[in-house]
């Protein structure tokens, strides 16, 4: 029964801290949503920092699990690119109902809401980048440290902006540029 509780807080404040961001969102609210008892609360987190931590756990494991279903279907690296470019353009568009509906990326807005580089928060949100980078890397069909980098800023640049530009078209010009820019760099 704890364990459910446990994940029932993880939940509800992944739905808040996504929608409104951490900064915005106090414990008093993800209880009250919730229906769990404080003191719950703190037998499971120690702090809102952990509570935090938890979430972007549990949205690292939603968004890798997805995104790897997604680029698996690539047969070479400009189908990685169409994969990876088709799929955020999913995710900007609400066609992804396990991400939810897109508020940009929860990792880049925790992070610039802690503020602090050092912090378990922004920590985790560099582990989750790094993460992703790694599993773009492995879906190419050789190393080529050019060609991921290029496709992860463009990645980060599409993301931010469909958030704050709410450019919903951002990751299909990315795409496009990417395709042109490819044959250079294989």
């Amino acid at each position: 029964m704890m364990t459910d509780k446990r994940q029932l807080l993880i939940d509800t404040a992944l739905t808040l801290f996504t929608e409104r961001g951490i900064n915005l969102v106090g414990i008093n609210e993800v209880l009250k949503v919730s229906g769990v008892a404080k003191k719950t609360l703190y037998h499971h987190f120690s702090s809102k920092e952990a509570l935090i931590v938890a979430v972007l756990e549990t949205r690292h494991q939603i968004f890798i699990h997805w995104l790897s279903k997604r680029l698996t279907i690539a047969q070479n690296d400009p189908g990685v690119i169409d994969a990876l470019f088709g799929a955020l353009d999913d995710w900007f568009n609400d066609r992804v109902p396990e991400l939810s509906q897109f508020h940009g990326c929860l990792f880049i807005n925790s992070a610039i809401e802690c503020g602090d580089s050092r912090c378990q928060v922004s920590r985790f949100a560099k582990f989750h980048k790094q993460a992703v980078r790694e599993l773009i890397g492995r879906c190419l069909s050789q190393p080529n440290e050019a060609l991921l980098d290029l496709i992860c800023l463009m990645k980060e640049g599409a993301i931010v902006s469909a958030m704050v530009s709410q450019d919903k078209g951002a990751a299909l010009r990315s795409q496009v540029q990417l395709q042109r820019l490819v044959p250079t760099l294989i």
